[in-house]
């Protein structure tokens, strides 16, 4: 059957299950579109192509199937860069499809060229510019494959619009990864130290599971929840291993790192073997690497083996997808750890919660950012996906929110994305199956892409986006205050823009509330509208995220 390429791609997406595109048209991509007119796939049209990066992305995230996005040549093609980066740092998969000028015009610095291969370079698991309409199908299975497959990460498939135009017999993809030979997306396990690793969780007296985002991505939930009940070991997250184990489970102690909990960050210190699951050791959550689990032996188990050693030095490393490592260290340990230390330690670990809670000012006629999210915690009771942005209510956020279910919290933990949280919603109620989805933002993220409110209110999407505004950017100001001798240089707004009348300049219901009597009131009635909601809750300028790890300084230096 002959097709035009831009009839190919279209038709190798939907063969690849595609039922979502995030995107916004171009020059360059317009047989694309008009392909797409013909087409049972969902396109669904942003108003930034940032925000369709970012969205693409929170269909992954909170689906698990690859997102999908495209743009065209030149602004819109470097528009998806910064979301192809958040991505890339967080291991989601992702395609991001983008025309090109005709092939004759590449390097003569046509209208609308970029050379997008080379910009996206760094921030791209792979990228490849199709030249022949006819290698289309080929190109498309293999982008998805790569995507999806070892660690998960973003494919960019460039296309030149005579490439598009052209005629050629479609053919469907029968296999993939053909053309990549080096590509080895399953590396072989290396369970070589297993029973050296299964002697250190034996003989520990105070071992911690360190919990990442590579827990996740594998699903390995019922393998790090039964491992940690059957040798009674307590359970520490990364930001982006938020939900890997229920927040109400009784052996997790939360999150480390700069704004971690205190008491996972006790727990770690005073760790005497660490099992890290699917982690990288980011410098936010080990703070000052030479004194991170000083006393500890580290077990490092990941899919990725040029993880290992990478930050932290491990003695110990497996190298494998989490589950299945997991499992298999559980049946070398063969029940035999736990008794009394095991216990001691488990209640210690307790003990530090109770010392060091998190705090939770009131009193003082505000709305504190701890009792928006309580407050929702207690309308949606689990039930629900929650995106972020970026800065202080991110941290709040991770601090306060229970995740009671996995994939259910979406946020950019390495490349911190301020205007991430509002486009992922999006993404999130396409790729979520239905579920409920709320945004917590900050005033100063929350402006980078609140052009995406009219996508919402096009199309109706219910998510419920509740805005902490302190008028400021707050965790830089944070920083300021505390390191800088309050010299607030460019972090305090001179004015406060009116939420309430942008979101309903663009079609979206939404109400200003500063009263701590009226939170979970404003949260329900959000709730309840059908359609898109944002809510503007007004707090301090001057309340700050703690504890804090000042930057260089081990976890045990907190500022409480």
């Amino acid at each position: 059957m002959n097709m035009s390429g831009a009839g190919i791609l279209i038709k190798s997406l939907e063969d690849e299950g595609v039922k979502t595109i995030f995107g916004l048209p171009g020059g360059t991509v317009i047989p694309m579109y008009d392909a797409l007119y013909d087409s049972s796939i969902d396109h669904v049209l942003m108003r930034h192509e940032q925000a369709a990066a970012h969205a693409a992305d929170g269909f992954s995230r909170a689906g698990g199937s690859v997102g999908v996005c495209f743009a065209t040549s030149g602004p819109g093609a470097t528009n998806l860069v910064t979301g192809i980066a958040t991505a890339c740092m967080d291991s989601s998969p992702m395609v991001a499809v983008t025309g090109q000028v005709a092939s004759k015009a590449i390097g003569t610095d046509a209208f609308q060229e970029a050379f997008i291969l080379g910009i996206s370079m760094p921030v791209v698991k792979h990228s490849m510019q199709i030249r022949s309409a006819a290698g289309i199908p080929g190109a498309i299975r293999d982008a998805f494959y790569i995507a999806s497959t070892g660690r998960p990460g973003p494919v960019l498939v460039d296309i030149p619009v005579d490439v598009q135009k052209a005629p050629a017999e479609y053919r469907r993809a029968s296999g993939h990864g053909e053309s990549f030979p080096g590509y080895s997306p399953e590396p072989p396990e290396d369970l070589e130290c297993i029973e050296e690793a299964a002697d250190l969780v034996r003989s520990a007296e105070r071992p911690v599971l360190l919990a990442g985002n590579g827990v996740n991505i594998s699903r390995a939930f019922a393998q790090l929840a039964e491992f940690s009940e059957k040798f009674g070991i307590p359970v520490a997250t990364s930001l982006l291993g938020k939900g890997a184990i229920s927040d109400d489970h009784p052996n997790r102690v939360g999150m480390i790192g700069m704004h971690g909990h205190a008491a996972a960050n006790r727990a770690v210190t005073n760790a005497d073997v660490i099992i890290a699951v699917g982690t990288r050791f980011s410098d936010r959550s080990t703070g000052k690497v030479a004194e991170f689990a000083k006393s500890a032996r580290v077990i490092h188990i990941d899919i990725d083996n040029a993880e290992i050693k990478k930050s932290v030095g491990a003695d110990v490393w497996l190298i494998g997808d989490a589950s299945r490592v997991l499992s298999a260290l559980a049946a070398e340990i063969s029940g035999s750890a736990g008794g009394a230390p095991r216990a001691g330690w488990l209640e210690r670990v307790r003990a530090f919660e109770a010392a060091e809670p998190l705090a939770r000012n009131s009193g003082d006629g505000a709305v504190h950012a701890w009792q928006v999210i309580e407050a929702m915690d207690e309308v949606l009771r689990g039930e629900a996906i929650v995106t972020t942005e970026v800065g202080q209510n991110q941290m709040w956020a991770a601090q306060y929110h229970k995740a009671l279910y996995p994939r259910r919290f979406v946020t950019s933990g390495g490349l911190g994305t301020m205007g991430f949280g509002i486009p992922s919603a999006i993404g999130a109620h396409y790729g979520g199956g239905g579920m409920p989805v709320v945004c917590i933002a900050g005033d100063g993220s929350a402006m980078m892409n609140i052009q995406e409110l009219d996508t919402c209110a096009r199309r109706g999407i219910p998510i419920k986006i509740f805005v902490l505004d302190n008028n400021c950017l707050g965790m830089v100001k944070q920083w300021q205050e505390l390191f800088f001798n309050k010299r607030y240089s460019n972090t305090v707004y001179s004015r406060r823009p009116d939420f309430v009348k942008i979101a309903q300049g663009m079609g979206v219901e939404a109400f200003m509330e500063d009263r701590p009597n009226g939170v979970k009131l404003a949260i329900e009635r959000a709730m309840n509208v059908p359609g898109p909601a944002l809510v503007h809750f007004i707090i301090p300028e001057s309340d700050n995220v703690f504890p804090m790890v000042p930057a260089g300084e081990p976890l045990e230096n907190m500022m409480l």
